[in-house]
């Protein structure tokens, strides 16, 4: 677990990789990652004071994401002195404040020229921000790409709806499936709805009502309600729902619907 990798690195004084393991376990939803994120900042702020990019980069999205508005002008400073040492990292960071005009004036040009050298050093995340800026359609296409195959989901999903944008269904379709399976909600509730209603392939109900059944596993609730109305339609059959429960391995709201629905058997 991210938690205990980042114990283990703070018990070893490694404060910078303690940092980036309690954050991860935040995006992943811990409240333990998020409150040892904020503690652990007293360790790193001598550390970038003491000229570690890396320390002020990392201490910038934490005052940013776990502490309240009377943080960011510390946010806008070690943001920007991460930047303008050259890591990646600080300038996607310092890009996204000028971009959203949080703790500074919003600066949209000056927020794509550090989005560029963020994405130039290989930093997904830059190259995911720089997509949503760039007036080339070819380039944001790319960047949306390689940003995703470097393992950022959201990436994955807003390329499918550019594609789709485009009209390439097929294409589009793929990428909210890929997104789907790695956990994004919205793009799971695309691949559904695509699935049902036959966009960039044939109708399918039962990918349907899988998709709809993983997005309920997720907490939304709409899933379980659209896979309820597409049963009613008579668009799948008792072993087909059974079939959309094993792909989700959800089997247990496979036989809820059929109850709900058709009154089946449980056998």
């Amino acid at each position: 677990m991210d938690v205990d990798e980042g114990i283990r690195a703070a018990e070893a004084g490694d404060w910078v990789g303690a940092g980036h393991a309690f954050v991860r376990a935040a995006m992943e939803g811990s409240a333990e990652g998020a409150e040892l994120a904020a503690r652990v900042t007293v360790e790193l702020v001598p550390l970038a004071d003491g000229g570690s990019a890396e320390a002020a980069a990392l201490l910038a999205g934490i005052y940013l994401e776990y502490f309240d508005e009377s943080a960011l002008p510390m946010a806008v400073r070690y943001a920007r002195a991460a930047a303008e040492a050259g890591l990646p990292a600080g300038q996607r960071t310092y890009g996204h404040m000028l971009m959203t005009g949080r703790g500074v004036a919003e600066d949209r040009a000056g927020a794509a020229a550090l989005f560029r050298s963020a994405a130039e050093g290989g930093d997904a995340y830059g190259m995911f921000n720089l997509a949503q800026l760039a007036d080339d359609l070819d380039e944001s296409l790319r960047l949306l790409e390689t940003a995703a195959r470097e393992g950022i989901v959201a990436a994955g999903a807003a390329l499918g709806d550019r594609l789709s944008a485009l009209d390439r269904d097929e294409e589009a379709l793929g990428w909210y499936v890929w997104a789907a399976e790695r956990g994004h909600t919205g793009a799971m509730n695309a691949a559904a709805c695509w699935y049902r209603d036959g966009f960039g392939t044939t109708p399918d109900p039962v990918q349907a009502v899988r998709w709809f059944f993983v997005m309920l596993a997720h907490g939304d609730g709409n899933g379980v309600h659209e896979a309820i109305q597409l049963a009613k339609t008579g668009a799948l059959d008792e072993e087909q729902i059974r079939e959309a429960g094993r792909l989700a391995r959800d089997p247990g709201s496979a036989e809820a619907l059929i109850g709900t629905v058709l009154g089946g058997s449980r056998s």
